[in-house]
Order: C-alpha cells, then sequence, then structure tokens
C-alpha cells in the first residue's frame, strides 16, 4: 500500500472514530444546532417586524427572513469550527495523542479525520437550519447553477476556518485558550453585513463591516 493510500485509509479510520464520538453525546449535536435556530428565531420572530421596516427603508423590501437567512449559514459554520477546536485540543490534553503516537498510522489522519467530521457536521447542520427558514417562509430564487457555486463557497470557507481553528487549538494546548481564540469568529457575523446593510452602521464601523472576511462570504448566500 503506497503512502497516500495508507494516509487515506486512517483518515476515513480517524472520521469513524470521530462520527462515532458525536453520536455518543447526541446533546452536543443539539446544543450545536440549537444555537443557530434559537439566534434565527429570535431574530425573525422578535426583531423580525422592526428590522423589516428598517431594511425596506435601505433596500425597497421588507422580507427580512430573505435577508437573514444568510447570515444563519456563516453562524452555523462559525459554530461548527468553534466545536471541532474544542475537539482537537480535547485530543490533545486527554492522553489519545500519546496513544496514536506508538500506532502506526500517519499522522495528518488525526487531523484530517477532525476535518472532515466537521464539514459532514456543518452541511448536515446548514441542511437543518435551512430547512426551519423555508419553513419561515425563506424563498430564494437561486438557480441550480448558483446554489451548486454557493454550496462550494460554504465548504470552501467551513475547511479554511476549520483549518484556521486547528491550529488555534494545537497552539493553546488547552480547552480554554481555544474557546477563547475561537470567540472572535463568532463574533465575526455580527460585525459584517449579514444582519443589516453596512451601510445603516455607525462610520467606521461601516468601514470594518464591508472590509471583514464573512461580508464578501455572506454575498453569494443572499443572492440565492
Amino acid at each position: 500500500m503506497s503512502s497516500v493510500s495508507h494516509a487515506v485509509t486512517d483518515s476515513m479510520t480517524m472520521l469513524r472514530r470521530n462520527l462515532r464520538h458525536l453520536m455518543r453525546y447526541p446533546i452536543m449535536i443539539i446544543a450545536y444546532v440549537g444555537q443557530p435556530v434559537f439566534i434565527l428565531l429570535v431574530m425573525v420572530g422578535v426583531f423580525g417586524n422592526t428590522l423589516g421596516d428598517g431594511l425596506a427603508a435601505s433596500t425597497g423590501s421588507d422580507r427580512y427572513i430573505d435577508f437573514v437567512a444568510p447570515a444563519m449559514i456563516l453562524i452555523t459554520v462559525n459554530y461548527g469550527c468553534t466545536t471541532t477546536a474544542m475537539n482537537v485540543s480535547n485530543d490533545m490534553t486527554a492522553g489519545i495523542m500519546d496513544r496514536f503516537r506508538t500506532m502506526a498510522i500517519a499522522r495528518s489522519s488525526i487531523l484530517v479525520g477532525h476535518v472532515l467530521e466537521a464539514v459532514l457536521r456543518t452541511v448536515l447542520s446548514i441542511a437543518l437550519v435551512l430547512a426551519l427558514a423555508v419553513a419561515l417562509k425563506f424563498r430564494p430564487n437561486a438557480s441550480l447553477v448558483e446554489w451548486i457555486a454557493t454550496a462550494g463557497m460554504i465548504t470552501l470557507l467551513t475547511l479554511a476556518l476549520t483549518w484556521l481553528v486547528i491550529a488555534f487549538a494545537l497552539a493553546t494546548k488547552s480547552l480554554e485558550g481555544a474557546n477563547s481564540l475561537t470567540l472572535p469568529l463568532q463574533f465575526l457575523p455580527f460585525l459584517s453585513s449579514a444582519f443589516v446593510p453596512a451601510d445603516t452602521m455607525p462610520t467606521g464601523l461601516d468601514w470594518f463591516a464591508d472590509n471583514q472576511p464573512l461580508t464578501p462570504s455572506s454575498t453569494p448566500c443572499a443572492a440565492c
């Protein structure tokens, strides 16, 4: 077996390990999906009418659910990255890494398994959040090609942020440190144009919203 085939096989083994851990603690799945679901219900059910009136003055449309649904995708991705950072940090501190070092496995497969699990978990969670958004009368009008392009962009964003938070977890080597370093990622969607147009924000904050990375990421989602 070549080194590449060996690494792929080991990565699939690590993916199964992480998926079994996920299924063993269903409360983590509920908490992970529940956070963006709760935010969506609050933003639409509690603040939706008021924010929709303000949105109509800015964009001409008062359908706030169509504006905020893409933000829920970004929040779901961000929460998923935080979960992955905690999982990697837990492996680093629980002693399992010492056992892995004694086994004839590809070193890269440990982190690749976490990344693959994060992507699958995030895709499933996004599907559930979008299903709720549709139930709340989210009506996207994108074509099939645009949906495929959006899905590809979201997957690439998930991969990039997942590797970033894994680097945080490896650098801090503690659950507390990994959680602290991922906090800015959780706040970035709220400081972007995902919830309100950037031109309605105070001077200075609108510039930050226009130029931070999650604003252009939400634009293809909003186009759907």
